[in-house]
């Protein structure tokens, strides 16, 4: 009879365990899209956190992190390589860096874990406490969630109307907690806490019930809301072909429009600096309507880049703008980004090191836009208003939901450009993580990418059509207006901020136990 294993587990069996983890969180991820995988994914990890010491939690946590990190956001050293100016050791360096400071995340949830571990408290409890923690509090600089690996399982994605990303990451965890119990408690011949895998395993189920009733009801009401024909122009430009052959990139833009025209469409959605030239704030509406959307004939969201004057060069303020076009080419509306990419819009500690600059010259230079007002457009029944996310902006929900709950808009709009990271995975990620704001807010998303993907989603998170990389095509959908009112939007992720709380007092806090 083999005797039972020893917990905590040894240093080459936990880390073992923890770079599996890692592995497997990856592989389930949007890109591989292994998904059936995200249920086991945390499984090694929970088995190498118990009763390992703070410190020791979380260099497991670093080293599970590190594993996803440097798999899946491989394209960073493609980005730097292609745009940095960067020697490609340096570039390396810097993705080391990234991945090391990302995979902060999955270390602060192996901390709070022992932590909370330490001083008594359940070990599914702090579990799940230390992931919505971790998931919320830790600031990285490419957001993601655990949640999306189930992006395309829509009958489980329904779930993030009632608490976002998050709540459906909670919800993968908790299997993966019940089949780690089964796990441990045959190593360890013990009974099986059956409350766990009735929570674990309920909870999948619950997701999987909520998603077939919602689904249907979400399909009906869509259907009983005002259509709209909408069109997304695809330049399939890449971005130094963008920046040196602007105005034939205009001109595309054009054309591909005149073609949506002929087919009946009411707005038409370019993507992000899809006119890619400076024009100075105070004349931006006589010369975008001059020479570009007087001839369109339809209303146009594009995308561009506004100047505000300075005598002195250096002080001059750009900004990433979104606006919109009347049939007419009157510009009625314009929002200009808050979320500054790092590298892509804005070099990290520019300001402190200004060498820096010298080094990534082909680094943007944006400045931070000030309102969240939406994109107005008329329709056969009156106006209606857009709500539009540039760039990244589309995978931050609790920006997106600041930005709806401002607005009330009857559409989403996302215009981007991922030609910085090009024909890699990203572009899927980004599209994956982008449709959870459908769902959460039960409204369509028109999302247009200078070079994919661009893409149509549906209220139940559905990707309706989508374009491919890096080709230049035009593609249209009927959309329909809606204006709901979902959980997710009244209350945003406070119900996970108060899980997340909790964990915070289980580690310094020592559970009580009862006598006798």
């Amino acid at each position: 009879m083999l005797p039972k294993p020893a917990f905590p587990l040894g240093p080459a069996a936990a880390n073992s365990a923890a770079l599996l983890s890692g592995v497997l969180y990856w592989l389930a991820f949007p890109g591989v899209n292994a998904w059936p995988l995200a249920f086991i994914a945390f499984v090694p990890l929970l088995l190498a956190l118990r009763g390992q010491t703070p410190k020791r939690a979380l260099l497991l946590g670093l080293l599970s992190g590190l594993a996803m990190n440097l798999a899946g956001f491989y394209w960073l050293f493609v980005m730097l390589r292609s745009f940095s100016g960067f020697p490609t050791a340096l570039c390396l360096l810097f993705v080391l860096i990234i991945c090391t400071y990302q995979s902060g995340r999955i270390a602060l949830m192996g901390w709070l874990y022992a932590r909370g571990a330490q001083r008594g408290w359940p070990h599914a409890v702090v579990a799940l406490g230390a992931f919505s923690a971790s998931e919320l509090i830790f600031p990285v600089l490419f957001p993601w969630y655990f949640g999306a690996t189930v992006y395309n399982v829509h009958a489980l994605a329904q779930i993030a109307e009632l608490g976002g990303p998050v709540l459906v990451g909670l919800m993968l965890l908790g299997v993966g907690l019940a089949i780690e119990e089964l796990i441990h408690s045959r190593l360890m011949k013990r009974a099986v806490d059956r409350k766990l895998l009735l929570a674990g395993f309920g909870g999948l189920a619950a997701s999987a019930l909520f998603g077939y009733v919602r689904i249907p009801q979400v399909d009906a009401r869509a259907q009983a809301s005002e259509p709209v024909h909408v069109g997304i122009v695809q330049g399939g430009m890449g971005l130094m072909e963008k920046r040196g052959m602007a105005l034939e990139g205009l001109s595309k833009h054009q054309r591909m429009t005149g073609e949506l025209t002929k087919m009946g469409v009411d707005l038409v959605v370019w993507s992000e600096t899809s006119v890619n030239v400076n024009v100075p704030e105070d004349m931006y509406k006589t010369l975008y309507k001059a020479n570009v959307a007087q001839n369109l004939g339809v209303q146009t969201i594009f995308g561009g880049v506004i100047v505000r004057g300075d005598p002195d060069p250096r002080r001059q303020k750009r900004f990433n703008s979104a606006l919109i076009s009347d049939a007419r080419g009157n510009i009625t509306g314009r929002y200009d980004k808050e979320y500054l990419l790092y590298f892509g819009e804005t070099l990290p500690f520019e300001e402190t090191f200004p060498v820096f600059r010298e080094w990534s010259p082909n680094s943007g230079h944006f400045n931070v836009g000030t309102g969240l007002d939406p994109l107005p457009f008329e329709t056969k029944t009156g106006t209606h208003s857009a709500s539009v996310l540039i760039c990244y902006e589309d995978i931050l929900p609790a920006f997106t939901n600041r930005m709806v709950r401002h607005a009330h808009p009857d559409l989403l709009v996302n215009i981007t450009n991922d030609a910085w990271f090009g024909n890699t995975s990203e572009p899927w990620e980004h599209l994956a993580l982008a449709t959870f704001r459908s769902i959460e807010h039960r409204r369509y998303l028109v999302r247009s990418t200078n070079s994919g993907i661009s893409a149509v989603v549906d209220p139940v998170g559905r990707i309706m059509v989508h374009s491919r990389p890096f080709q230049s095509e035009h593609i249209d959908a009927v959309v329909h207006l809606m204006h709901e009112s979902t959980v997710y939007e009244r209350a945003g992720d406070a119900p996970v901020w108060i899980l997340s709380a909790l964990i915070v007092v289980f580690a310094y806090r020592k559970r009580r136990r009862q006598e006798g």
